[in-house]
């Protein structure tokens, strides 16, 4: 069959038609190309060099910090926050326009402007007037002056403008003038491309509102949400919490490149102080990222979120803040009250120590200082509790424990040894005694008593001398290395461990006479902190180990109100130590502190006796000493005699749970006891606490 001849004459007509359609779209593409290449190529090509990618941090929560039952000592508020990001290459007069447009939604405080903020902005804004302020004359000087010097001329040539502005120019500023001034101040402070806080404290819903609508007339600004620190308990602990920069502080000028080195901006809060220091790594968290694609003209074209951001980790401390709490009350009460009486002329602080003495784990830190309101000029408490670890002092018969372990081990005196109590007649020294006569008095009874003489007996023992009445003494002066090794042993006079910064190990008496070594065996010699004190206690305690103290107990995940995260590092007991004694020696001495408290006639029965819940060990402390507070200038040095009060312990003491130090500086008189009224109340407070809890089964018995 054959095919028609149309069919032939039309299939050939179609083909050459698209062909033809094809050629022309191919020779439009190319065209296109072309124009794209080498008619605007540069300007594209200048577009994209003059385009920049700023990755920009947004702000996280810091972590919580929470007591070991769970309750939030120091929160986050969220904050209110207008921004504003100033681009590169922004002039002045555009900040100024953009301040001035933002008078029209927020209220700016102006009383915290100075004089200088207030010269600049005048100057600024009246540029013509400005110059008539340096005559021709002046201005020919300064420029012959600075010749080879452009920055010492603008410079010089600014500061006698500054000068001429008068108290009557300024009052030419308005009220809204002011206004865009600290708006201006904030926004010119920041960093090019790095976003600025121009409001974040007292910013009100109806402010924040009002910006967020209007975004799109304000390039640069943006609101968000910071964070603040909060204190649900108020002032409770707060000098071991520690403090935070602010954001004008931004980062320390001494810890700049430290800082910066690990990816901080220069305006980033950070720990200062204590806990908030000590744990900046932890509390911090990361930061979310925003990437914003900004135009060759500084204008952000578009934005990116690249990282969230990752709020802090939560410390969960080792503190009881219910018995803190209640630890402070009475610390405040009985120093108010001491202050009051007739011993109270130099008193102006006291300190109480809690600690599990198996763990180290510190379940009350308590310092609590005296000192005149700036304003008012009245008296007022502060806390002061970080004294417990950074301030030192002679702390008397506390450590006659360890005076008598010492002697045990190197061989001075045995278990059971008697020494006869009566004063001491050296040469040429005054004459010294305990507090009364005591007798025959062995080591168990030199601790219930209290004998001073009995532990000069057993210090000149450990140094070799020979004692002989109205003779002189001589010693081996190897003996204060021997008896400060010993101490060193229980955490008396070094490091404690304690994980906060800024610990101090107390002063070592720097003279060598035979009468010093006395001293330094009845703790009237060097000195200690309240810290030392109560794990020289612990160490006892628990059988010899010395335990670093902990406030930190465990680190864990990001949490909310309703559920605490997952533990990230549990932090585990550490031993520093083991004391190298016989374990005979220390159940001698545990016998004698025993007797101290629950034996009448021990130094601490009459306030501590029938009790139920618990009994006690330890040991009261006097050392007689001279203020030498910070109102030490007042006084002569001969009418600055005072005395330090202590007291040690621990309970139930053939099971202890509980250790604590008790260190009152500077009463006119040994025979005040505020240092047992404070233990006493504290350590009902304790076993108040754990039988309420366990009651509750909040815990077991």
């Amino acid at each position: 069959m054959k095919k028609s001849k149309k069919n032939k004459i039309a299939l050939p007509g179609r083909l050459n038609a698209l062909f033809f359609i094809v050629f022309v779209l191919f020779s439009l593409l190319i065209l296109k190309q072309g124009v794209v290449q080498i008619v605007k190529g540069e300007d594209y090509q200048n577009e994209l060099q003059h385009s920049e990618n700023t990755i920009v941090d947004t702000p996280v929560p810091r972590g919580r910090i929470l007591d070991r039952y769970g309750n939030v000592i120091v929160d986050n508020t969220p904050v209110r926050t207008i921004t504003y990001t100033r681009r590169k290459g922004i002039s002045t007069d555009e900040m100024l326009q953009m301040a001035t447009k933002l008078t029209a939604y927020i209220t700016m405080p102006v009383d915290k402007l100075t004089e200088r903020d207030r010269k600049d902005f005048w100057l600024l804004k009246n540029k013509d007037a400005a110059k008539k302020l340096v005559s021709k004359n002046e201005n020919d000087k300064l420029l012959k002056d600075y010749k080879n010097d452009s920055n010492g001329y603008n410079t010089a040539y600014y500061n006698l403008q500054l000068e001429r502005v008068t108290p009557e120019n300024l009052k030419t500023l308005t009220p809204r003038d002011l206004q865009v001034l600290a708006i201006y101040k904030q926004m010119s402070s920041g960093y090019s491309m790095m976003p600025q806080t121009i409001k974040g404290d007292g910013v009100t819903e109806a402010e924040f509102a009002r910006v967020s609508e209007h975004l799109d007339v304000l390039p640069g600004v943006d609101v968000t949400t910071n964070w603040e620190r909060h204190y649900p308990y108020g002032d409770t602990l707060r000098t071991i919490l520690g403090n935070i920069t602010s954001e004008k502080e931004g980062l320390p000028a001494d810890k700049l490149s430290y800082y910066l080195a690990r990816g901080y901006g220069r305006n980033d809060r950070v720990g200062k102080s204590n806990l908030e220091y000590q744990y900046e790594d932890v509390l911090r968290g990361t930061k979310g990222k925003v990437q914003n694609i900004v135009d060759k003209n500084g204008n952000v074209i578009d934005q990116k979120v690249i990282s969230q951001g990752q709020p802090g980790s939560d410390l969960v401390l080792s503190i009881d803040i219910q018995l803190q709490q209640k630890v402070e009350q009475i610390v405040t009460d009985e120093l108010l009250k001491a202050k009051q009486s007739p011993t109270g002329t130099f008193l102006d602080r006291a300190f109480a120590v809690m600690v599990d003495p198996n763990t180290g784990e510190v379940l009350a830190m308590t310092g609590k200082q005296l000192v005149k309101d700036p304003k008012t000029g009245k008296t007022v408490v502060r806390d002061y509790a970080n004294g417990t670890f950074t301030s030192s002092y002679e702390v008397g018969s506390a450590v006659k424990g360890a005076t008598l372990l010492t002697a045990f081990q190197n061989g001075a005196i045995q278990p059971g040894q008697q020494f006869y109590d009566t004063p001491l007649k050296i040469k040429d020294t005054p004459q010294k005694k305990s507090w009364k006569n005591l007798g025959w008095v062995n080591d168990s009874d030199a601790l219930k008593f209290s004998s001073n003489v009995y532990m000069w007996r057993t210090a000149i023992a450990l140094g070799h001398g020979n004692y002989v009445p109205n003779q002189p003494l001589n010693i081996d002066k190897q003996a204060f290395t021997t008896f400060r090794n010993s101490y060193s042993q229980f955490g008396l006079g070094v490091p404690t461990g304690i994980d906060l910064p800024n610990e101090a190990t107390g002063y070592r008496g720097t003279t060598t006479q035979p009468g010093n070594l006395l001293d330094l065996a009845i703790g009237q010699f060097d000195t200690y902190t309240p810290l030392q004190l109560t794990q020289y206690i612990s160490t006892i305690a628990n059988g010899g180990y010395r335990m670093q103290p902990r406030i930190v107990k465990e680190i864990r995940e990001p949490s909310d109100d309703m559920n605490q995260g997952n533990v990230q590092n549990d932090i585990q007991p550490k031993v520093l130590n083991r004391i190298d004694m016989k374990d005979s020696y220390i159940n001698r001495v545990k016998q004698g502190f025993i007797r101290v408290y629950n034996e009448p006639g021990g130094t601490a029965y009459s306030y501590f006796t029938g009790e139920k819940n618990y009994k006690l060990a330890g040991k009261t402390g006097t050392a007689q000493t001279f203020y030498d507070g910070p109102d030490a200038k007042k006084y002569n040095i001969n009418s600055r005699s005072a005395y330090n009060l202590t007291l040690v312990g621990y309970a139930p003491y053939d099971a202890p749970q509980v250790s604590f130090s008790v260190v009152v500086p500077w009463l006119k008189s040994d025979k005040a006891h505020v240092n047992s009224f404070i233990g006493k109340q504290m350590i009902d407070a304790y076993f108040e606490l754990q039988k309420e809890r366990m009651a509750k089964g909040e815990i077991q018995k």
